[in-house]
């Protein structure tokens, strides 16, 4: 009979806590009987992800083993074992190749897609964009944009389409850091084809192999990366046709200038695949969790009121500048606990090893795969006491602390995502400005908001509430 696995308690790790047994090699850790060929758990998976994984967290503990021939996954959530294996053994992980193939259909061959020594050249030559000191100076792009847009939303409406709002608000952003450019009608047929290509990609990641895009009933897909690969090699081509001394500074700017200094490396291909995933990943993130916060702020009022309050006491009614974040504690908080409630990336890309492993005991052959769940490790009690509250409370500086591991939604190890600052800068400005001018609230009667898995963590329906424009806003 399979027995729950109980690691050591991340809080002791280090300590003199015996390690765990040794497993014999072959020994598998428990979990969900898998039939003949074990597909229906996959099936089961891609019905209700998280339902089913939660089942069998509860069911076999925190290193579960699921067999679906041909292969073996382990879904961790214990957070000591998780980090250590994106941290201690990143160096005998790649990402999960069926997982790759169907990202690289639309971001190319970009650092998010790259492995090995590619991906380190990457990620050297991409790093001074992204830096603390990179990103502050892009904070007066960001109040621009926001200023601009707020000044579109109404000064009440009872069920104001702010998801889309802020989709295009975090669109309009990225598209100005990345082409100096402002959202236009291309742009926003883009928001469509992020929604269609976010769909697509993730029902395809649970089969084997994809249809060929030409099939009919993929016109969608087709036609949604088309209007995503017209958006960059048209700002690409407009800007290769202006001379070189007026060229603004800007991602683009400096990805052409890599492709001017070397080429061979940096071929325009290369620079379209960047721009693609700097593109995509620059604002669905953002605009994901900018979603979720306004929701919690709409449910929560009171933690709205006392976010409105440290940003009027510290902007008093001016726009942020980088200098004044740090000063935003309160709201960072908020925006924090809306990570850890709806991370926008709820389940890791999963690694597959390149050669034996020994983790918690178990000692694992080359080729598993490994299965990490964000949202269940920052949602599981032993470390967040009533983890489905909404609390900004739990990151304040002198809170309790949690486990490393037990919060990662931006990933953790050498991996981590490359635009985790700019991410929280934006988010941090545009929550201010948009707290400084509007108040927001629950439309009378509305049940909370269902979350819906396609890539990134959205509503299962489009979100609307009711905004008024503060007073004195």
């Amino acid at each position: 009979m399979n027995t729950p696995t109980s690691p050591r308690c991340p809080f002791h790790a280090g300590t003199d806590l015996p390690a765990p047994a040794l497993q014999p090699p072959g020994a598998w850790p428990p979990g969900p009987p898998p039939g003949l060929t074990g597909w229906s758990l996959l099936r089961r998976m891609s019905r209700d992800l998280f339902g089913a994984l939660s089942e069998w967290k509860q069911a076999y503990g925190d290193v579960v083993h699921l067999r679906m021939w041909p292969e073996h996954q382990i879904v961790l959530t214990d957070p000591q074992l998780a980090r250590e294996l994106l941290v201690e053994h990143h160096d005998a992980l790649i990402r999960w190749e069926r997982g790759i193939e169907v990202f690289s259909q639309v971001h190319g061959r970009s650092v998010l897609i790259a492995e090995g020594a590619p991906w380190r050249s990457k990620r050297q030559a991409l790093q001074p964009n992204f830096t603390p000191k990179a990103v502050q100076a892009f904070v007066p792009t960001i109040t621009g944009a926001v200023g601009k847009a707020l000044c579109d939303w109404p000064a009440r409406d009872a069920r104001w389409p702010i998801e889309s709002a802020l989709t295009s608000l975090t669109m309009d952003v990225i598209l100005r850091m990345l082409f100096s450019s402002e959202v236009d009608a291309d742009a926003r047929k883009a928001e469509q084809a992020v929604h269609e290509i976010s769909v697509a990609g993730n029902a395809e990641l649970y089969w084997p192999a994809s249809w060929p895009d030409w099939m009919p009933w993929k016109r969608a897909k087709r036609r949604a990366i088309a209007v995503l690969d017209s958006l960059i090699n048209r700002h690409i081509a407009a800007r290769l046709q202006v001379e070189r001394n007026a060229w603004p500074v800007d991602i683009l700017t400096r990805l052409l200038e890599l492709h001017r200094d070397d080429p061979a490396a940096w071929p325009l291909r290369a620079v379209r695949d960047e721009c693609m995933t700097t593109f995509l990943a620059g604002h669905e993130t953002a605009a994901a969790t900018l979603t979720w916060w306004s929701w919690c702020m709409a449910a929560n009022p009171a933690v709205q009121a006392k976010a409105k309050e440290e940003v009027a006491v510290r902007l008093q009614g001016r726009m942020p500048t980088a200098a004044d974040l740090p000063a935003l504690g309160y709201v960072t908080q908020t925006l924090q606990e809306t990570l850890r409630l709806y991370p926008a990336a709820p389940v890791l890309l999963s690694r597959r090893s390149t050669r034996p492993i020994t983790l918690g005991g178990w000692q694992l052959p080359a080729r598993t795969i490994f299965a990490i769940p964000v949202q269940l490790l920052q949602h599981d009690a032993r470390w967040f006491p009533e983890p489905q509250e909404f609390r900004p409370e739990r990151f304040a500086t002198d809170a309790p602390g949690h486990p490393r591991g037990a919060l990662m939604p931006f990933g953790t190890g050498p991996r981590v995502c490359l635009g985790q600052h700019l991410a929280m800068t934006e988010m941090t400005v545009i929550a201010a400005m948009i707290l400084q001018r509007f108040t927001l609230t629950a439309p009378e009667d509305m049940a909370a908001p269902r979350p819906a898995f396609n890539i990134s963590l959205r509503p299962d329906a489009p979100l609307r509430l009711q905004v008024s424009a503060a007073q004195g806003g």
